[in-house]
């Protein structure tokens, strides 16, 4: 399939419009229906509705299938472009807000960064297609195991941090006083689902082989300052890394003693990095661990 007509196609069902897609891409509104006509053509199915704009069962399909295709393209030229450019001046580093510690902010070069906070989702795609630089991508694991990331591209990983974890409670809660506290024995327990802030509850559930973990209340945001305020005011617990977790007023940080899991931070790069991004790699690799 013409990856010109494919990616036609996805904004024109992203957007439920014809001329709204044709803005985007900078055609004509008749460009546009003739790059769905001659896909339809070629694949020998209906993609789309007309009135309203929706996909087509086979459309459906096809949808599943373009957004990884059209991924590993956009991943295939700025892997290229890196092995044959100048490294570029300054640095971009796509991270999630839990995965920043004073060993990364150590590592960053005094000058010229532009830090993105992402989602654990996005972050691979951003560095697979050259919108960032590096990634910092954290998550719950038993001790040295890896992440689980997305098949995005051909990306190199590092780890360069464990550390144990924590469940983040309102001062006044009954378990607030423990030593220490079972995941499992918390599974009924209202939580804060933050999955772009927080540790996620699909997280959670992985590591105690099931388990309700019900959320309270869903927080779509990455500011911890925002996740934990909300721990405070008995909205719900959520589980963080320990240094985030401790000394936030209101709340009591008790860590969590089973099972054996910690919170892991993986750095990640496409191809060799150069410029400041080496620089970074270097100090964070080497170092062998991020606090």
């Amino acid at each position: 399939m013409d990856p010109h007509l494919l990616r036609t196609f996805v904004t024109v069902a992203r957007l439920a419009s014809f001329s709204e897609a044709a803005r985007k891409l900078g055609y004509t509104q008749s460009a546009v229906s003739q790059h769905i006509a001659a896909l339809e053509q070629d694949l020998g199915a209906p993609l789309l509705t007309r009135r309203p704009v929706v996909p087509t069962a086979a459309g459906e399909r096809l949808l599943e299938h373009a957004g990884p295709l059209l991924l590993r393209l956009d991943a295939a030229r700025a892997d290229v472009v890196r092995m044959t450019a100048a490294p570029r001046h300054g640095l971009t580093l796509a991270t999630t807000p839990t995965a920043l510690g004073v060993g990364v902010l150590a590592a960053l070069p005094p000058a010229g960064v532009t830090l993105r906070v992402l989602t654990r989702e996005e972050i691979p795609a951003a560095v697979a297609t050259g919108t960032a630089d590096l990634g910092l991508v954290d998550g719950l694991a038993a001790p040295s195991d890896p992440l689980r990331l997305p098949d995005v591209a051909p990306l190199t990983t590092h780890g360069v941090a464990e550390e144990p974890v924590s469940v983040l409670l309102p001062e006044g809660h009954p378990l607030a006083a423990r030593t220490g506290l079972r995941l499992g024995d918390l599974a009924d327990a209202r939580w804060l689902d933050a999955p772009d802030a927080a540790l996620p509850l699909d997280h959670l559930r992985a590591a105690t082989g099931g388990g309700a973990f019900r959320s309270a209340l869903r927080y779509e945001g990455t500011d911890l300052h925002t996740l934990t305020a909300l721990a405070a005011a008995g909205h719900g617990l959520t589980l963080l890394p320990r240094r985030v977790a401790t000394a936030v007023p209101g709340t009591a940080a008790v860590p969590l003693t089973a099972p054996r899991v910690v919170h892991r931070t993986e750095l990640i790069h496409g191809g060799r990095p150069g410029g400041s991004a080496e620089g970074v790699v270097r100090r964070l690799v080497g170092a062998g661990r991020v606090g």
